[in-house]
């Protein structure tokens, strides 16, 4: 048996069914066999879809604009591209930290844990940027998820 149960919510009668079929099952037999059990409830986060179509989006980014790193301007990847536009889509307020060899760390810029509305508003902050810069996007098929042929 496994030590961790996720269970995804979309009504109260289905929660209600999971809580006495899946949930209670499992945490008693945890607790009857000596384990301290610690229970979490939170928030959906962002759908594979949504991923899906971030990573394109980022990659157009990276294949159409350089952005001045050191003084020079350079070409950078989707990741590269990720930090810079969160750190913009939270109003630029991360923090900087010291890093271990004193270089300097982006702190405070994780999209996985944005909630579903989270990730579709980052997602139209990247349309908008995107048409800001002339950066030109995929067409994007919404009900497959993916990229358009």
């Amino acid at each position: 048996m496994t030590n961790r149960l996720t269970i995804t919510c979309l009504d109260p009668v289905q929660a209600y069914q999971a809580i006495k079929t899946q949930l209670w099952p499992m945490l008693k037999s945890m607790l009857i066999a000596g384990h301290r059990m610690v229970l979490s409830l939170t928030p959906e986060t962002r759908t594979q879809a949504q991923n899906r179509l971030m990573w394109p989006l980022l990659t157009c980014f990276a294949k159409s604009l350089q952005w001045p790193i050191n003084g020079k301007m350079t070409t950078i990847d989707a990741d590269d591209f990720k930090d810079i536009l969160s750190a913009a889509f939270k109003g630029e307020t991360v923090r900087l930290a010291m890093g271990l060899n004193g270089g300097v760390v982006l702190l405070g810029q994780r999209t996985s844990k944005f909630t579903k509305p989270q990730f579709a508003e980052w997602i139209e902050f990247l349309y908008a940027t995107a048409a800001d810069r002339d950066v030109v996007l995929p067409a994007w098929n919404y009900e497959t998820g993916e990229a358009a042929a």
